[in-house]
């Protein structure tokens, strides 16, 4: 089965958020993507991967891929967060946080932890495909 990633980054953090999934566009274009709506744009337009955008975080949409999460319909989040910006939304934030802690999802929420997380995911998927 495709892993399904969510992406979200924070305004701040969307140029990584970029880098990053230029950096494993291979792998990630085999996958599932959906992402909060600036986020999804800017991959869809700038990488060309297919992504299921929802709302922008502030919208409503950390609480749509929240409720994927619970739904059964995640298996990772890479979450860039802002830690030095105040965020209107960060009830939002802890409750997504918080629904992966609960539902035992992994979730990145820095580009170190995304590469380590990523890395996992891709030498699984390849070790599925060889068996």
């Amino acid at each position: 089965m495709k892993p399904r990633i969510a992406l979200i980054a924070h305004d701040k953090k969307k140029d990584d958020m970029i880098t990053l999934a230029a950096e494993y566009r291979d792998f990630l274009a085999g996958c599932t993507l959906s992402a909060t709506g600036t986020t999804g744009g800017r991959l869809i337009n700038e990488l060309g991967l297919e992504v299921e955008c929802k709302h922008s975080g502030p919208f409503g949409g950390d609480l749509q891929i929240g409720a994927q999460l619970v739904m059964g319909e995640i298996d990772c989040v890479i979450f860039l967060r802002d830690p030095m910006t105040p965020q209107p939304h960060e009830p939002d934030i802890n409750a997504l946080v918080r629904a992966c802690d609960v539902h035992d999802v992994a979730c990145a929420t820095n580009v170190a932890t995304a590469h380590l997380v990523l890395n996992q995911l891709m030498h699984a998927n390849d070790k599925e495909k060889t068996q």
